[in-house]
């Protein structure tokens, strides 16, 4: 199974990603994920992304595809994957297009998580306190202010992707606002008719 999970940040996409990892044993291929571990692990992309990343702007379609294309490669990711937070420009879905054609590969499903983005600032914001109550780190883009930025980026750069689905007829909207289990039913039931 090989999926793709659009909206805009804070939507709820690596939650359900999670959930679909844990039901149908695929891999969670979250660029953001790849890239914080580039940042962490002082790579030449990590470095390049690092600065980007702080301020909430959008890694180069090179660097990400790039990413995206070794990590396909990967024997965990052969039986199937959830790709979150990629594509996040037309370029990278053409890109992604041809590299799973050249694969022999095609994908079974594009779900976008619809939701109020004029509420999606209290979920960050209510996402890193309870992260702080935990004792963990807090990551930079659950800032307020960088998520404002991030969520610029989405609405100028990314959402017209959905559209691209839309038109090659590869698009399932869910209601992305409802609760999470209601979310993950939805997504169950777009999925078994794939």
């Amino acid at each position: 199974m090989r999926l793709i999970l659009l909206g805009p940040p804070g939507a709820g996409k690596g939650t359900q990603a999670q959930r679909l990892v844990a039901r149908h044993g695929i891999v969670q291929l979250s660029t953001g994920d790849m890239l914080r571990a580039a940042v962490a692990a002082e790579t030449p992309v990590g470095l390049k992304a690092k600065a980007v990343m702080e301020a909430g702007g959008l890694v180069s379609d090179d660097v990400v595809i790039g990413i995206i294309a070794e990590r396909l490669e990967h024997a965990d990711a052969q039986k199937g994957f959830i790709l979150d937070g990629f594509p996040r420009t037309v370029a990278q879905a053409e890109a992604l297009d041809h590299m799973l054609a050249d694969k022999g590969l095609k994908l079974d499903a594009v779900i976008e998580l619809v939701v109020d983005q004029a509420l999606l600032t209290d979920r960050i914001m209510r996402r890193a306190e309870e992260t702080k109550a935990r004792g963990e780190p807090v990551r930079k883009d659950d800032d307020p202010e960088v998520f404002r930025h991030r969520l610029e980026a989405y609405n100028r750069d990314t959402a017209i992707v959905a559209p691209y689905y839309a038109a090659r007829g590869q698009l399932q909207q869910i209601d992305g606002m409802q609760p999470i289990d209601e979310v993950t039913k939805a997504i169950s039931e777009v999925l078994e008719t794939v």
